[in-house]
């Protein structure tokens, strides 16, 4: 039988104050409340731990909160636009979970209700699968026959 995943979708809110630099001129600095869409996956079979995300996430996003986003890593080099974001983002999630059985699949980015950047695993992210693969298996070698999960079931 084929092994089934199954997929979560979470929303995250950043309220974040960035600037563009255009031509070398720095434009003025605004804010926006990001909301930020994930969808993952887990090979989780009964109820799936999905606190351990929120608790990543939650990680993460305590960097950013009530920030210039201009000020802070990698964003002090690499100009802060709504792609830029979406992309450190993007990989920046995956590295903080992949490592615990899930993988993301989509990532969503909106600095206003009317537009948003999406990356989405599943058209050219092969070499997640490969990892994500490899970091199951790694985890699932590393368990007993019959040892139960650990997980905070919120």
């Amino acid at each position: 039988m084929a092994q089934t995943y199954r997929q979560y979708k979470f929303k995250f809110y950043l309220n974040m104050n960035h600037y563009i630099i255009i031509n070398g001129v720095p434009g003025e600095v605004h804010p926006h409340t990001w909301e930020i869409i994930i969808s993952v996956i887990s090979d989780q079979n009964e109820m799936t731990p999905f606190a351990s995300i929120e608790r990543k996430m939650d990680q993460i996003m305590e960097q950013y909160q009530d920030k210039l986003l201009n000020e802070c890593k990698p964003f002090d080099t690499v100009v802060p636009t709504v792609e830029n974001a979406a992309n450190y983002f993007f990989t920046f999630i995956q590295d903080s979970i992949i490592h615990e059985g899930w993988i993301l699949m989509m990532l969503e980015l909106s600095e206003t209700p009317t537009r948003s950047y999406i990356i989405n695993a599943l058209l050219n992210e092969d070499s997640i699968w490969d990892e994500w693969y490899e970091s199951l298996s790694k985890r699932n070698g590393e368990r007993q026959d019959g040892e139960n999960d650990d997980y905070d079931y919120e």
